[in-house]
């Protein structure tokens, strides 16, 4: 009898097969079979964010296969994003966009319409046929706190600092952040920590529910694809369906939630019986 430690027994490590879908404007989206990773690209400028970034983060949004049951948002070097690239401040702005002055002086539509196309970058990780997990180390702060937000989940390295530093700047965070961090906090924590602009530790991030775990910065990628792989191993048609039915608890009261759970368990069921559409 083989011992069962001949090569010939050991279960082969299959490599991932990595398709780059994706590669402009310090964004990064490449595909490994039912698991997407979308990577910020730019760490020399502590992957700072601009209008083209966004762009190309809703391009990402858009170009995801079907196939794709997980997408990992992660950053290339010591921060997952130091927030708004500073140089939009600026009279000129950037290269080929209108400056925020330039917005500022515009009317109301066209800045509403500026901002609402911005904020597309931000919405397309809580839809319902993927799970979005957020990667991150180091600085996040403004707008990156926001892009860590805009995910389903967030696993964090013990050096990440988040925060949210637009009120001190005399703005407001608008690119989605608010929505989940009062979900994830509460009102009094997220009032706080925009108005102060302090930063949230991992520590921190964990207790109150804004991380779902913190490991040792060496251990952030393995952590994540572990939680990729425990996501896979449930049904699809089943995440999809428990998925929603939590997005979707905060605006139903107790009975409607009720209703929308017996309305899920029975199409669950008669797929699971072959009667389903």
């Amino acid at each position: 009898m083989a011992s069962p430690d001949t090569e010939h027994d050991l279960e082969p490590v299959r490599e991932p097969v990595l398709d780059t879908v994706l590669d402009k404007d310090g964004v990064r989206l490449t595909v490994d079979d039912a698991v997407a990773t979308v990577t910020l690209t730019n760490p020399a400028k502590r992957n700072a964010q601009s209008p083209a970034l966004w762009r190309a983060l809703a391009e990402a949004g858009r170009l995801l296969p079907g196939s794709v049951r997980v997408v990992l948002l992660r950053a290339e070097g010591k921060s997952f994003s130091a927030g708004l690239d500073r140089q939009a401040f600026t009279p000129e702005g950037f290269d080929g966009e209108p400056s925020f002055l330039d917005l500022a002086r515009g009317d109301d539509a066209a800045l509403d319409a500026a901002i609402a196309e911005y904020q597309e970058a931000f919405t397309w990780w809580r839809r319902s046929d993927v799970v979005s997990v957020a990667v991150v180390q180091g600085h996040a702060i403004g707008a990156g706190f926001q892009l860590a937000l805009a995910c389903d989940l967030r696993v964090v390295a013990d050096d990440v600092q988040f925060a949210m530093r637009e009120t001190s700047l005399g703005l407001v965070p608008d690119l989605t952040g608010t929505h989940p961090l009062v979900g994830l906090v509460g009102y009094a924590r997220a009032l706080e920590i925009c108005v102060t602009g302090r930063f949230v530790t991992a520590e921190e991030a964990v207790a109150s529910g804004l991380a779902n775990l913190a490991v040792p910065r060496d251990q952030l990628d393995a952590a994540a694809a572990d939680l990729a792989s425990a996501v896979l191993a449930a049904p699809r048609s089943a995440v999809i369906e428990t998925k929603a039915l939590l997005q979707g608890a905060r605006e139903r009261s107790y009975e409607e939630q009720r209703a929308a759970e017996r309305q899920a368990q029975a199409r669950r069921l008669r797929d699971l019986a072959g009667l389903g559409e």
